[in-house]
């Protein structure tokens, strides 16, 4: 499988961006909130450490057979960043496998953002090369295991570092 790279993913209300290492300061206020990090651990970065950690993100995996595919999301009413959808595409075994993640700032949750970009995420992996889309998730974290049902995976209830295993098998 050749290597995947983000392109632009357009939904009703959100354009999904391809990161840029230029989104890091907007970005950083987005993720201020250190409640945004009660089911991951660790804290807010500063636009500088985010800057230099966008660096690395767009610069790619150093592991051919693996793809970093980074988006910001813009509400597109508003042309304001409001969080991140990510998908990190392993294709070393002959079933590649996408693991998916997501954030939206706290100003912006409880609109439907982070299932709609979610869902806009998962149907452009469908179309990939991908054989199973997963994410991991907190046991406590009821908002990001709505989101994940809602994007068509469903829970495994299988613990992985403490967090439940969700999954989707793409049809081809």
């Amino acid at each position: 499988m050749n290597p995947v790279m983000a392109e632009a993913i357009t939904t009703e209300r959100l354009d999904l961006l391809p990161l840029r290492v230029e989104h890091a300061p907007e970005m950083a206020t987005v993720l201020s909130d250190p409640a945004l990090h009660t089911f991951i651990g660790g804290s807010p970065d500063t636009p500088e450490a985010l800057r230099t950690r966008y660096l690395r993100m767009v610069a790619g995996s150093p592991d051919p057979a693996v793809s970093w595919c980074n988006w910001v999301i813009q509400l597109r009413s508003e042309g304001l960043l409001v969080g991140t959808v990510q998908a990190t595409i392993d294709s070393a075994d002959s079933d590649p496998v996408a693991e998916i993640a997501w954030v939206v700032g706290t100003p912006w949750q409880g609109w439907g953002i982070a299932t709609e970009a979610t869902q806009g995420l998962v149907d452009w992996l469908s179309q990939q090369q991908v054989e199973e889309i997963i994410a991991h998730i907190h046991p406590d974290h009821g908002a990001s295991a709505a989101v994940a049902e809602a994007a068509g995976l469903t829970s495994t209830g299988e613990l992985h570092n403490g967090e439940i295993r969700w999954s989707r098998i793409v049809g081809r």
